[in-house]
């Protein structure tokens, strides 16, 4: 039987997916790359180390479906279908099943270390496969130019992502007596 979720539960997730939708504005173009730097994974690897996945899940789906009707919610600030059917429409679909999948193998971590390591082993390359593939698609480029332009020059900062998300998770768990946070 599932559960209900409270009222704190739902604070909660609609936050997480506030601050997602403006973590989308903190945009910077690369001139090589039709994908743009973003705080989003930021907030993506928070949401999957804070809610458990089924809220994880509802949480990124909020932002999805925001972000499909028009509202401003993706990448600078663009919204609708067309974002989505575009070459960043992948890395956006694939938080969705990066969050289920990082928030249920972090749930049965105890130490920060092996959720880092879950992060950068699993959720991202996850988010590579899903999104460079969309982009290969759309684009029409070659895989090695797919690779070379959607995840080589991301990946330190996704890894400083990573690292960053862990630290700020810890900090909430304390703060935060929930518990869906006290993993």
């Amino acid at each position: 039987m599932k559960q209900k979720i409270t009222t704190q539960e739902l604070t909660i997730m609609a936050l997480l997916a506030a601050i997602l939708c403006v973590s989308s504005y903190i945009n910077i173009p690369l001139p090589i790359s039709p994908v743009p730097i973003t705080a989003q994974l930021l907030m993506v690897n928070l949401i999957a180390l804070l809610l458990k996945p089924r809220k994880a899940a509802l949480t990124i789906g909020i932002w999805l479906l925001l972000g499909l009707v028009g509202l401003p919610v993706f990448s600078g600030g663009r919204g609708g279908f067309g974002v989505l059917a575009g070459p960043t429409g992948g890395f956006a679909i694939s938080f969705l099943l990066m969050v289920i999948v990082v928030s249920f193998l972090c749930g049965k971590c105890k130490k920060e270390y092996q959720k880092l390591l879950i992060l950068i082993v699993v959720g991202i390359p996850l988010m590579y496969v899903i999104g460079v593939s969309w982009m290969k698609v759309v684009t029409h480029v070659t895989w090695p130019v797919a690779w070379l332009t959607g995840a080589l020059p991301y990946l330190p900062g996704d890894i400083l992502k990573a690292v960053a998300a862990v630290f700020i998770a810890k900090s909430l768990y304390v703060v935060v007596k929930h518990q869906d946070w006290q993993r």
